[in-house]
């Protein structure tokens, strides 16, 4: 399995950006083993706990993979594979995740649920994988940009591995803009370890501004908690691009 890529850069890691007021803190970077040691503590228990509120993210997220054209799906952050038996019969799926807790139990769902349309569940890192350069027509990463190092590598590799006039997807919780929420996620923000993900985690942090002016972004229940990001990836641009 390739090593995470660590880079001190703030364009790579994601840099403090103002938000209602609010600038965050530089963010730790989560490593690749506080990553495992985290969801190796959730595997047990993340569909019972979790499964529940980020049902209607996923669920979208699914709903749009479904509606795009091409059959060669990647799913970033397969963890417990949740989402897979919603996608089309028709769809192929790989999805990567970094714990191989997560990937046993995802590994069981299809076995149970005979999901035929998968092809392969591998444990990868997501910002250095090691598939060819146009390798799907679509990828989507459920609830990993909050927890990977470097966001932005995280965008440029599904860049590089979605054909041009392909798509990425992202849904993931976003810092909010202010009130109630927006002290909460940053008093949450130093447990960060802990949890296996960032709650201070600023939109820019992972979207340059042309790539933000491009997506089309929707709110998703409860409450907006989370958030729907697509991104068309430009038939003009070359199949491989510079990382971050």
């Amino acid at each position: 399995m390739s090593e995470v890529l660590q880079d001190a850069s703030p364009e790579a890691s994601g840099a403090a950006t103002a938000v209602g007021g609010y600038t965050p803190a530089p963010r730790s970077a989560l490593d690749a083993e506080a990553v495992k040691a985290a969801y190796r503590r959730w595997a047990g228990v993340y569909d019972a706990l979790f499964g529940g509120v980020s049902a209607f993210g996923r669920k979208r997220a699914v709903a749009a993979v479904n509606s795009l054209p091409g059959t060669a799906v990647l799913e970033v952050g397969v963890g417990t594979g949740l989402a897979l038996p919603h996608y089309r019969s028709d769809k192929r799926i790989t999805g990567i995740d970094l714990s191989g807790d997560m990937l046993d139990r995802a590994r069981q769902r299809v076995a149970r649920m005979n999901l035929r349309h998968v092809d392969a569940l591998l444990e990868m890192d997501a910002e250095d994988t090691r598939f060819a350069d146009g390798s799907f027509d679509v990828a989507v990463a459920m609830f990993v940009a909050s927890v990977v190092p470097n966001p932005r590598r995280l965008l440029a590799e599904l860049k590089r591995v979605v054909r041009p006039g392909g798509h990425i997807l992202f849904v993931n919780h976003f810092l909010a803009t202010g009130g109630v929420r927006l002290a909460v996620e940053r008093s949450m923000a130093r447990a960060s370890r802990s949890l296996g993900w960032h709650p201070d985690f600023a939109i820019e942090s992972l979207l340059p501004p042309a790539d933000l002016a491009r997506a089309s972004i929707h709110p998703v229940p409860p409450a907006g908690l989370f958030t729907l990001v697509v991104l068309p990836r430009d038939p003009a641009a070359p199949s491989a691009e510079t990382r971050a």
